[in-house]
């Protein structure tokens, strides 16, 4: 079974997958179109990060970061190579959104790359009700970003 629970984003089996996730970021994209954080910047208190595991083994990753009272920002979503089709980042996606929408957010935001490498992720999102928005936060208009966000507000 696999179990998504809060972990610690310095441990060596995520260490080595964000690692390899900010490897391919700077492989598809400019660096100065990078947002991928690391280990120790996913460590911050204003981040809830998160680990999907089966039988202990590392599937994939994600986290939640709190821009302001009522938006936050998916970031660091990655699923290991062997893990990849298995329904991860589908699981992944769906804690994180709904963890965000019981701590009351009422937006939640990310930023993905427009290269081809990220069209499976684009997919995923807009299969879950997110879509296209202008930039947020501290980011600006990026020919190399996609801005996407979920409302969560109560309907």
């Amino acid at each position: 079974m696999i179990r998504i629970e809060t972990d610690d984003p310095t441990l060596p089996d995520v260490h080595r997958l964000l690692d390899e996730h900010l490897a391919d970021m700077f492989a598809t994209s400019p660096a100065e179109s990078v947002h991928a954080l690391d280990h120790s910047a996913l460590s911050t208190d204003a981040i809830t990060f998160w680990t999907a595991r089966e039988d202990g083994v590392l599937l994939g990753c994600g986290a939640l970061k709190a821009l302001s009272t009522g938006h936050a920002e998916i970031k660091s979503m990655r699923t290991t190579a062997e893990a990849r089709g298995r329904g991860v980042a589908t699981l992944m996606l769906k804690h994180i959104v709904a963890e965000a929408s019981e701590r009351g957010y009422a937006r939640v935001s990310l930023e993905t790359g427009t290269e081809e490498y990220f069209a499976p992720a684009r997919r995923l999102y807009a299969r879950h009700g997110f879509t296209e928005c202008p930039p947020f936060a501290d980011y600006t208009l990026d020919p190399n970003s996609v801005f996407m966000e979920l409302d969560l507000s109560p309907k």
